[in-house]
């Protein structure tokens, strides 16, 4: 293109509406409007700033240029060097003579800016995000009509980076509910709902040579420890068991706390390996709930939990009825546990609890 050609004020806001009307992001709005912006005032090179203030660091975002004088997208400079920050320092915000105004502007000497015409864009709250600017490397006069359509596009601008944001929030708002729904609060492991719903994922998806195992986990004796220390203790195991849990998992297992005192682990192996496999996770398991915890108030020896293991069938298709299964198999172990602890009764319990001795300075 070597010319632009003014439009009657009627068509440009007949092509703005247009515009606005179909813009959902930021550069959908942006590019038209820069293409609007130069046929408004006839400057070849139009474009938008964003500030990272923190870096002070001012970046062409979006830019159009249709003559010899290119601002190309990506460029950016100290904030404090710009052409941007010297008109919004001097409330100048037209020139058309850029090297006897701003003699010391390095960056707009090297791009060959002559002509220069800006707008601050700004949010609902009065916070900078940038500028929208036109310039030439000829000397062009401006009239005021063209002035006031650059700070209309600047203001449409200003709103369309807040809805945006916006929106980013309350997506971000919407996830960390999501993440809260499906995250046990003391533990941060997933709760009971996140496992069912990732069982049910993996049984849609499940390969016939692969396996499901599913363990479920009961802490015997937690509520005399709960009882005797208060909850705050009792959320202090319970958070180091999630800790060993996590240390003991593989890649592609899960860990979840289901209920006050119970965990449960899902895994996957080899259908020919998962009845070793299962036994296998059992154990290590039971290794990693047993042994000695300190908490703030006590020292505690613990024996370790009931662990009940299941390998799911091919054909499995309830997550739920699989997790009873595995409830199932940790009863199981409970009374094989308390059987034997019947024949060889521990003098002191199972659970070996102890005071935790003060520090003497």
């Amino acid at each position: 293109m070597n010319h632009l050609t003014r439009i009657a004020p009627s068509s440009l806001l007949g092509a703005l509406v247009a515009s606005i009307a179909h813009a959902h992001t930021l550069e959908a709005l942006a590019r038209p409007l820069l293409e609007l912006l130069q046929t408004a005032t006839g400057l070849e090179s139009t474009y938008l700033t964003r500030l990272d203030e923190p870096a002070g660091v001012l970046a062409i975002q979006y830019a159009r240029n249709t003559r010899r004088l290119t601002i190309p997208e990506g460029l950016s400079a100290p904030w404090e060097t710009t052409l941007s920050k010297h008109a919004l320092d001097a409330g100048r915000f037209y020139t058309d003579d850029v090297g006897s105004c701003w003699e010391d502007c390095k960056i707009a000497r090297s791009l060959g800016i002559v002509t220069y015409l800006s707008a601050p864009v700004r949010g609902k709250g009065g916070e900078l995000f940038g500028s929208l600017c036109a310039a030439s490397d000829e000397r062009k006069p401006l009239t005021e009509a063209a002035i006031n359509y650059l700070a209309l596009f600047a203001q449409l601008i200003g709103q369309q980076i807040d809805r945006e944001r916006l929106l980013a929030a309350l997506q971000q708002a919407n996830s960390s509910l999501a993440m809260t729904a499906l995250t046990d609060a003391v533990t941060q492991l997933p709760n009971r709902r996140a496992l069912l719903e990732e069982m049910e994922r993996r049984l849609a998806s499940h390969q016939d040579d692969r396996a499901l195992i599913v363990a479920h986990i009961d802490l015997d004796d937690f509520r005399p420890i709960n009882d005797r220390f208060g909850h705050e203790a009792g959320d202090q195991l319970l958070q180091t068991i999630a800790k060993r849990l996590r240390r003991m998992l593989r890649n592609g297992d899960m860990a979840a706390r289901i209920g006050n005192d119970e965990f449960a682990v899902l895994a996957a192996e080899q259908r020919i390996k998962a009845a070793e496999a299962a036994i296998a996770l059992s154990r290590r398991l039971e290794g990693a709930t047993r042994g000695r915890f300190k908490l703030d108030t006590a020292l505690i020896d613990y024996e370790g939990a009931s662990v009940g293991v299941i390998v799911a069938e091919a054909d499995s298709s309830s997550a739920q009825a699989l997790l009873n299964k595995a409830n199932a198999a940790m009863d199981t172990a409970k009374r094989a546990r308390k059987n034997k602890e019947k024949i060889a009764p521990m003098p002191t319990g199972r659970a070996i609890i102890r005071y935790k001795w003060p520090v003497i300075e």
